[in-house]
């Protein structure tokens, strides 16, 4: 993708590129964590939430999750406090996901401290969506996985020339979640179907067309933006600094994508890719091919069906259940497996083809997990209050 100064990449690169950065987070034990990961403070009447885990891409754990939802629900109640600002520490963004090492460990353990995780990561995601006070997310860097969570269902989404936004699950055989089938599937036309199945890094203008962002503001400006912000609410603030991003490149490839990506199944959807002689259309056929089969047709599936969920709230529900039981599928754990741990890039998908993917296999991801296991979410008007 095209973003101010930065170099084009190609869809199956930049799909890998977001892969590859999704598996770099580090691992931190959960229970250990120190309580400077997540930092909070108060400048004038704006709340500042700083995602401070630099070094592993402000990734995030369960103690900063519990505690950036605990600082929402206070601030959502202080008089004191007129707008809340998400940033991420460091040069290289705002965060890159959650810690999918410890998932992985999880998942080959059979213990439950993922469901927990994402648990209450997806309240927070709800409570992100229905703020009662203006959310500002500052998305400048990689933003993928869990990062999108904490920002795109914000009110006020902000990229920059060096915002690199994506929900790559699919390379380490998971379904995007933290909300992230309700965004993309609310994307114009196909859009939101192509970044999903191929993992895609979009840049500034991409974001903004994809409805996953709301501004673009330069970088070098987000000092005196956030200096401002302390001083006055968002919207008065942000004409300031706004600008026109440079050209992405979905736009001019809408028509391929819709046509293609209308297809109902994803083994249609290749056929098609590969028919258009578009070298675009090829290598994000080939993009696709290289991700987990199972994961592919699941998030097929997940996005259709999200699409007439509804609210926010009952397409999280559905994600929790698609999440919990994908811990018990074998390619979650060979994913993670083959980008992290061993580090080969060489997954061994079972099953290996698109052709070997049942049905049955997909509909198991959506299987009920029992009265006291889903994810049940307050009221709207409760995540709104603290």
């Amino acid at each position: 993708m095209t973003a101010h100064g930065t170099p084009r990449h190609r869809p199956a690169a930049g799909a890998a590129r977001a892969a590859v950065i999704l598996a770099g987070v580090k691992t931190e034990d959960a229970q250990t964590a120190d309580a400077n990961t997540v930092l909070f403070h108060t400048d004038g009447r704006t709340g500042v939430v700083t995602l401070n885990r630099p070094k592993a891409l402000n990734a995030l754990t369960h103690p900063m999750v519990i505690r950036i939802d605990e600082a929402l629900a206070r601030w959502a109640d202080d008089p004191a406090v007129d707008q809340v600002l998400i940033r991420g520490a460091g040069e290289r963004g705002l965060c890159a996901g959650g810690d999918i090492r410890a998932i992985h460990d999880d998942a080959k353990a059979g213990n439950t401290a993922s469901a927990d995780f994402w648990r209450d990561e997806y309240r927070l995601n709800a409570r992100i969506a229905r703020y009662p006070k203006p959310y500002v997310a500052l998305m400048d860097g990689i933003t993928m996985g869990g990062g999108v969570g904490v920002s795109a269902h914000g009110s006020v989404r902000i990229v920059t020339e060096r915002s690199r936004v994506a929900m790559p699950e699919t390379g380490i055989g998971f379904v995007p979640d933290v909300g992230g089938t309700y965004l993309l599937g609310r994307a114009p036309g196909e859009l939101g179907t192509h970044l999903a199945l191929t993992g895609t890094a979009v840049g500034a203008a991409d974001a903004l067309l994809c409805g996953l962002a709301d501004h673009f503001v330069p970088a070098d400006r987000l000092p005196e933006l956030i200096a401002a912000l302390a001083g006055a609410p968002a919207h008065e603030v942000l004409p300031r600094y706004a600008a026109a991003p440079a050209l992405g490149e979905l736009a001019a490839r809408r028509g391929w994508i819709d046509h293609c990506y209308a297809a109902g199944t994803v083994e249609e959807i290749v056929e098609r890719l590969l028919g258009q002689g578009e070298p675009a259309a090829k290598e994000a056929a080939e993009t696709i091919l290289a991700k987990s089969p199972t994961a592919l047709k699941v998030t097929l599936a997940a996005l259709r069906r999200a699409a007439e969920l509804g609210p926010l709230e009952e397409v999280l529900a559905q994600e929790f259940r698609v999440s919990c039981n994908g811990l018990s599928a074998p390619d979650l754990v060979e994913g993670i497996r083959a980008q992290v741990v061993d580090k080969d890039r060489a997954p061994r998908w079972s099953p290996a083809t698109l052709a070997e993917v049942t049905g049955a296999d997909v509909e198991r991801f959506f299987t009920p997990l029992g009265q006291d296991r889903e994810l049940r979410l307050p009221p709207r008007e409760d995540l709104s209050r603290g």
